[in-house]
């Protein structure tokens, strides 16, 4: 992937150098030059001086070419107008957004961009949410330690009991939506063609999650 990182601070720093490590591609942007000196020492990796939502600064880190954005700055309203910025001028097909207000966590929603808000998770949700790209968070919890994902079901799925997917305090499926309405699923419910299943997963679980469902996904 080529991604973005707007944040040069610890979490920026070591999230750039683990996607580095992985021959991802990474563009760091930060406003103050000394900045850099976090970054590990990596080909991979490039600096870019400036403010996250100077639209010169980042097309020069090649927005237009981005398969993701991360916002991790210090502030709130920085990371608010950045990850706006990449979504709805540059359409950046992933967008994340630290936030430290949880008040402001609705904002973030109403934009379709999932946020991540405790330190101790940071870097993990991140890493995870880039790499697991096709299950898109609708809600988080806590401080991000549960998600709720939606997704299609792969046919080679379909006609197992919904329940089958569970795994004891990782992943539970608690909704499914069926030609238009939804419903709880029985323990004896059936996969169908066309479900779109909604599932509680720990965010250390999206692997496993991943698992059950990117056979036919392409990844």
């Amino acid at each position: 992937m080529k991604v973005i990182i707007v944040g040069c601070g610890r979490v920026g720093a070591t999230l750039a150098g683990l996607l580095a490590t992985e021959e991802h591609d990474v563009q760091v942007v930060d406003r103050r030059p000394k900045a850099a000196r976090r970054l590990p020492d990596n080909p991979r990796i490039r600096f870019h001086e400036g403010n996250g939502y100077n639209r010169t600064v980042l097309r020069t880190a090649g927005v237009e070419h981005a398969d993701a954005f991360v916002a991790v700055t210090s502030g709130d309203n920085s990371n608010i107008v950045s990850a706006r910025t990449a979504k709805e001028t540059y359409r950046v097909p992933i967008v994340l957004a630290r936030i430290y207000d949880p008040r402001r966590a609705d904002i973030y929603r109403e934009l379709g961009i999932p946020t991540i808000a405790s330190v101790r998770w940071t870097v993990h949700q991140i890493h995870e949410m880039l790499l697991h790209r096709h299950l898109s968070p609708e809600l988080s919890f806590g401080n991000g330690e549960t998600l709720l994902i939606r997704s299609e079901l792969p046919e080679y799925l379909i006609g197992r009991r919904l329940t089958e997917f569970d795994v004891d305090g990782e992943i539970r499926v608690v909704e499914v939506t069926r030609a238009g309405r939804s419903l709880i699923p029985a323990h004896s419910t059936p996969a169908q063609v066309g479900d779109l299943v909604t599932f509680a997963v720990a965010a250390t679980a999206l692997g496993r999650l991943r698992g059950f469902l990117d056979k036919e996904l392409g990844t």
